[in-house]
């Protein structure tokens, strides 16, 4: 052992912070001792650095643990499949609001896994979404189109799109965790969890789908309706998109049962702005 740590501080420091520290190999014990006693600073900014990795990891671990207490309760009741789900794109002007389930594996940890409005780099939550369809026992999404909000309100389009996902699964949950709303004609028994997408990991799975799957196809419509700044805004009332839908009118895309885009084609409101401006 002794030759062993040796032959590591023997090696440069930068060395040990790519192996210990980037890659995150495990640390032999004694060497955070021993760095901590080396007479060179940067040893000694070593050792701290990767006890305040090693306090990160530990932290991150609760977390993971206590985003999975729902679940593990049904679980423990015998609930073997329990699937999560969540939506994304209620408050947009334009384009459909899209949903997603997801049904993780036992115990399922993913470092980062959280609600989709938390995580703010876009890179990072497709990274996310790409981890949750590849470890899955089962996924799906559901959408309802702009159509179908303008007919139902943006509610009820939520909950259809909410069903469908559900629907979609290759199979058939045996309980149902959802945000804040039960789904209805859900073919499980369901419960409805204030602020799930940050209480739960498998609600928090689905928000991360929903978002990733939504951005994808406002980029997408951006192509086929330029002008609009889909890919930017998403669809959001941001002040951009509200200046553009005042300038360019209407597309095919826009909700015309949303107070702005009514405002934009001279009718009379009908449905307001519900929720906030901000395109997450």
């Amino acid at each position: 052992m002794a030759a062993r740590l040796d032959s590591l501080l023997a090696l440069p420091l930068g060395s040990l912070r790519v192996r210990f520290l980037e890659r995150g190999r495990a640390v032999p014990r004694g060497l955070l001792e021993a760095l901590e006693e080396d007479p060179r600073a940067g040893a000694r900014a070593l050792a701290e650095a990767i006890r305040e990795r090693r306090a990160t990891n530990r932290a991150e671990g609760q977390r993971l643990r206590h985003l999975l207490r729902f679940e593990t309760e049904l679980w423990e009741a015998g609930h073997v499949h329990v699937a999560g789900v969540d939506e994304a794109g209620m408050a947009p002007l334009a384009g459909p609001v899209v949903a997603a389930a997801v049904v993780l594996p036992k115990a399922y940890k993913l470092k980062g896994l959280d609600d989709s409005k938390k995580v703010l780099d876009p890179e990072r939550r497709v990274e996310l979404a790409v981890a949750v369809k590849r470890d899955a026992v089962a996924w799906a999404v559901g959408r309802a189109e702009v159509e179908e909000i303008d007919q139902l309100n943006i509610y009820h389009a939520g909950l259809l799109a909410m069903r469908r996902a559900v629907d979609a699964l290759a199979l058939v949950p045996d309980f149902v965790l959802v945000d804040a709303r039960r789904i209805p004609q859900c073919p499980a028994p369901q419960r409805g969890i204030v602020h799930g997408d940050a209480l739960s990991a498998s609600i928090a799975a689905a928000s991360m789908i929903a978002k990733t799957t939504r951005d994808a196809l406002m980029a997408e419509y951006d192509v086929q309706y330029p002008g609009y700044g889909f890919a930017v805004h998403k669809g959001y009332p941001t002040p951009q998109h509200e200046a553009t839908l005042r300038s360019l009118g209407a597309c095919p895309l826009h909700r015309r049962s949303f107070a702005p885009v009514r405002q934009a084609l001279g009718l009379e409101p009908e449905q307001g702005s519900l929720f906030e401006t901000s395109p997450g």
